[in-house]
């Protein structure tokens, strides 16, 4: 099974460093240095980590025979592609990979059915889940712990417990004027929910 681990983005310098942008959550394993990773466009690669570090909260990695800055803007929005065992799973319990979300059925704290997981959209601060309902449409919901506080992969099925409108618009609560101009003066809340981990299939 492929996992896209990392995108490639800019060159860094002039020695053929490239930035990425990591789409894992064990970067520290899938780009670690010698590791040989499929690319996509697949002419690209594959690709051997030479080197890797951290350089303001960024990941800097470099290949092996990429010396110098064009070969690095070459490589520019090429996936990283890793071989991954079908049957391994996230150290964290917390953590899971695409392929074991989709296909999940969805349903509320009541047992109420909501749709069935269609795949995993990945956000930069946020992932999604993308639920295909019975009707045929679509809704989102975030994968964060608050509403998606049960993965159970033994049942197949994931329990949301959803605020008021994102499963029906009809039930929104509608903020008063009073309101918002309260909510513009209240604190911030010090922390929020971390969204839950996922690695992205190919």
């Amino acid at each position: 099974m492929q996992l896209v681990v990392a995108r490639i983005g800019r060159a860094h310098g002039i020695k053929g460093e490239v930035t990425v942008e990591v789409r894992t959550d064990e970067p520290e394993l899938r780009l670690a240095p010698g590791a040989v990773l499929a690319t996509d466009p697949p002419a690209t690669g594959p690709l051997t980590i030479e080197t890797g570090r951290v350089h303001s909260g960024r990941l800097l990695l470099r290949f092996e025979g990429v010396r110098d800055r064009t070969g690095a803007e070459a490589l520019r929005n090429t996936l990283l592609i890793a071989e991954v065992d079908p049957e391994e799973v996230p150290e964290d319990p917390e953590e899971f990979y695409d392929h074991q979300l989709v296909d999940l059925d969805v349903v509320t704290r009541d047992g109420t059915e909501v749709g069935r997981i269609a795949e995993i959209s990945h956000l930069p601060y946020q992932d999604l889940l993308i639920v295909r309902r019975p009707d045929g449409s679509e809704i989102m919901i975030p994968f964060v712990s608050e509403i998606v506080p049960e993965i159970d992969l033994a049942e197949q099925k994931a329990v949301v417990d959803p605020p008021p409108g994102l499963l029906d618009d009809s039930q929104a609560e509608v903020a008063s004027a009073r309101d918002a101009s309260d909510a513009a003066v209240a604190p911030k809340a010090e922390g929020t929910a971390p969204a839950r981990g996922t690695g992205e299939d190919v």
